[in-house]
């Protein structure tokens, strides 16, 4: 029989999956940073021009359809830095940020390992799940921040002007802030499925009661679209908000019903 732990052997638990998710974090950013130039002229910097795959993608698809105003005009967004030192931390905030992205199945398995212990047989198998779900929901929601919202966001303020008179220059600080932001935040918000499938394992929540504020949560998630998207153009809200309802229906499918 094992020996239950006290509040300090916790502690001391956290501790260490809190050290060997900032190890590999650190690893990783080792392995990216002194890959500038990939990382920045193929990756951060590649939606800054027409030539980024989702501008193409709109371009293809206008002809196919035959409606030529679906195609983005030809457009390139140049960045200026007038902060002596942003350049060089830009270079480390952008691969400790890639470095945490890359972790993030590794982090999440040694919250696992961490939850476990308290957890029943039948509750481990279905958070197990949960949680190796979540890595595959992270990446896919920073995949959609990359390729969509990101993308279209920029679009849309970079080249956005009150006047003729008023050139738009973006600062390096202020568009790699944006990319972040709104890649990881996609990233999280990707999660609502296997938080609802925990919690449903949990029996916090239920599939009935996902279903009787389905109309409350739309409501939540289109103001969340708006605050994830500062454009606030309908179409833009319609790209991000769209994936989200998408999201709640399916956390409504995954989750078990009261009788369950």
């Amino acid at each position: 029989m094992s020996k239950e732990m006290s509040f300090w052997d916790h502690l001391d638990e956290l501790r260490g999956v809190l050290f060997r998710s900032a190890i590999s974090v650190f690893v990783l950013l080792i392995v990216i940073f002194p890959n500038k130039n990939f990382v920045f002229e193929t990756i951060i910097f590649a939606p800054i021009n027409s030539d980024f795959i989702l501008y193409r993608w709109f371009e293809s698809l206008a002809k196919l359809l035959s409606i030529p105003a679906m195609a983005p005009a030809p457009f390139n967004i140049e960045l200026i830095n007038i902060d002596l030192s942003a350049q060089f931390f830009t270079h480390v905030s952008v691969s400790l940020t890639l470095a945490f992205i890359l972790s993030v199945p590794f982090i999440l398995y040694q919250f696992w390992s961490f939850l476990s212990p308290a957890l029943y047989n039948q509750e481990k198998r279905s958070v197990r799940k949960a949680f190796g779900f979540g890595s595959i929901l992270f990446f896919l929601g920073v995949a959609v921040g990359y390729f969509f919202v990101f993308p279209l966001t920029l679009r849309f303020l970079g080249t956005y002007q009150v006047s003729d008179w008023v050139v738009n220059q973006i600062s390096l600080n202020s568009y790699i802030s944006m990319f972040t932001w709104l890649i990881l935040i996609m990233g999280v918000v990707f999660e609502m499925p296997a938080l609802a499938a925990i919690l449903s394992r949990l029996g916090i929540i239920n599939k009935s009661m996902l279903k009787k504020y389905r109309k409350h949560a739309f409501t939540i998630l289109i103001i969340i679209a708006a605050i994830i998207t500062p454009s606030g153009d309908a179409f833009t809200l319609f790209i991000v908000g769209t994936p989200l309802y998408l999201l709640y229906e399916f956390s409504i499918l995954i989750c078990r019903d009261i009788d369950q």
